[in-house]
């Protein structure tokens, strides 16, 4: 298995030099990172509460463990073992060499790093050494086995093209990820270590972190507490390895379900029910029908959606709970979310051919383009009042809520009618394969298109923000502050109106160019 393993690289970057270089670049990287990260923690050594950094550094090195194999299912074929299923192989021997395979490549180098400079940071005395020299080869086990028992209980919906799809909610992961370690960074910079540590003693009992805190224990002369902490790692490995093995069991004897007839009424005999009866009659209803359920259905949309929401959130949120924010960051909900206005025809892909031959005139399409503002408005509005009201209750500034709703308000609206011009005059292709958001060759037209329409909706609401400024330093202006709400409001619909209007012709008249600039693969 190992030699299959290292011939699965060797043979895949034999494809291209470019694979080579990628991979060449990602190796030196990632080494060169671990080695920093391991210099990094020895020269912590002898810092007070180091010990709950290294439990909490470990603990989300076993996380990424966990979910790496289901945001990134292709990046090692191995973790396919529906691959070895015709080979005269049993689950134990299978597990035992897979495991072994595992272990080689460049996240277990990198894993076995961090941990060895763990066990020096915090290690102190030669109980604890002792106990760190089974502490490192433990941990590491469980986090391998960790993936592995993941991506076997996952593997028939990471093979197929759906789980694929579902890798592009990797974004969401990162975003939510790095506003959380920032929010930690900053209360650990103004607090100190110490905050850690009520983190720190619950997860120490909790594999793969426990390993660690084995050896800090070892080290106060708790010895009783670092065999059990080392105990519960080696429990952990067990249960495992025996998830591992009847996964493996059961993939290599149960039928795929491919395999197995399809049963249940068909989709066209299922009525439409819910938010589809609320619709309004005809080409705009049903043009936000199918909006809508793009969101929902399609993976890449669906990301897309997911990753503003929570970045819209987190922000102004984040920034509020810290008490150095302001009520006006909840614009920055009201942003992320025009933002998808942006290439509306980029996202139908291929299928925007269908959609091309229904609109014949600027009157076809200036009701295409209303229905997909008015889908994005269905989940816009409420969600930029409640990111307006929540932020406004953490700061307890109400009196600046009414303003600050309504410069949301013409913010979308300025974003929708440049969105709308944008998408007819600089469309380009989405691919649905993989991670990429921008097809070859058409980087250029996403920065013009996303960017240039950015700057063109801040122009836009330069009226409304030069009023707030007005009001916010005029004497007499506070006292009117309030009619921020309603004019905002009617200024974003009329540049919503304004800008669908100026869009549907030029969307008319380049269908051609729009169709062939979405269906690029």
């Amino acid at each position: 298995m190992v030699r299959l393993k290292l011939s699965l690289l060797r043979n895949g970057l034999r494809q291209s030099g470019g694979r080579r270089a990628a991979y060449i670049a990602s190796a030196v990287s990632a080494l060169l990172f671990a080695v920093l990260q391991f210099a990094g923690l020895v020269a912590l050594r002898g810092v007070g509460h180091v010990e709950s950094l290294v439990v909490l550094l470990v603990a989300v090195l076993g996380l990424g463990w966990a979910v790496m194999p289901l945001f990134f299912p292709s990046g090692d074929e191995t973790l396919d073992p529906t691959r070895l299923v015709m080979l005269p192989l049993r689950p134990e021997p299978l597990v035992r060499s897979l495991l072994a395979a595992s272990l080689v490549g460049i996240g277990p180098l990198f894993t076995l790093c961090l941990l060895a400079g763990s066990v020096i940071a915090v290690a102190d005395g030669g109980a604890a050494f002792a106990a760190g020299v089974l502490a490192v080869p433990l941990a590491l086990l469980v986090c391998v086995a960790l993936a592995r028992a993941v991506a076997a209980a996952n593997v028939r919906l990471l093979s197929s093209r759906r789980g694929r799809d579902l890798a592009v909610l990797s974004g969401l992961l990162i975003a939510v990820g790095a506003q959380v370690v920032n929010f930690g960074a900053q209360r650990l910079g103004s607090s100190g270590l110490e905050q850690l540590d009520p983190v720190a003693d619950v997860l120490g009992w909790i594999p793969p972190a426990s390993a660690l805190a084995a050896v800090h224990a070892a080290g106060e002369g708790s010895y009783a507490g670092a065999a059990a902490r080392l105990a519960l790692a080696a429990g952990a490995l067990a249960v495992l390895l025996a998830l591992w093995t009847r996964s493996l069991t059961r993939l290599m004897t149960a039928p795929d379900g491919s395999t197995l007839p399809a049963s249940g009424p068909a989709a066209r005999d299922r009525p439409s029910g819910g938010l589809t009866r609320l619709l309004p009659a005809g080409r705009t209803g049903t043009v936000m029908d199918r909006g809508l359920r793009y969101v929902w259905r399609d993976p890449k949309t669906k990301a897309a959606w997911v990753t503003s929401l929570a970045i819209g959130l987190i922000v102004p949120v984040f920034n509020a709970w810290q008490g150095t924010g302001s009520v006006y960051f909840a614009c920055f909900a009201a942003g992320m979310l025009g933002i998808m206005m942006y290439n509306q025809f980029g996202q139908d892909t291929s299928a925007f051919w269908i959609v091309a031959t229904t609109i014949s005139s600027a009157r076809d399409a200036h009701a295409e383009l209303r229905g997909r503002a008015l889908a994005l408005l269905v989940i816009t509005l409420p969600y930029a009042t409640f990111v307006t009201v929540l932020t406004a209750a953490l700061l307890g500034d109400w009196e600046r809520m009414p303003e600050a709703l309504g410069l949301s308000f013409a913010l979308l609206g300025a974003m929708l009618a440049t969105g709308a011009w944008t998408s007819a005059r600089f469309p380009y292709s989405i691919p649905q394969e993989g991670y990429k958001n921008v097809a070859p060759g058409q980087t250029g037209l996403a920065w013009i298109s996303v960017f240039g329409g950015m700057m063109a909706a801040a122009v836009l609401c330069a009226p409304v923000v030069a009023a707030t400024i007005w009001l916010n330093v005029s004497a007499d202006g506070r006292q009117w502050a309030w009619l921020l709400l309603p004019a905002g409001t009617l200024y974003g619909a009329a540049l919503t109106t304004l800008g669908l209007r100026l869009a549907a012709p030029r969307t008319a008249a380049r269908l051609p160019e729009i169709l062939t600039a979405v269906s690029r693969a």
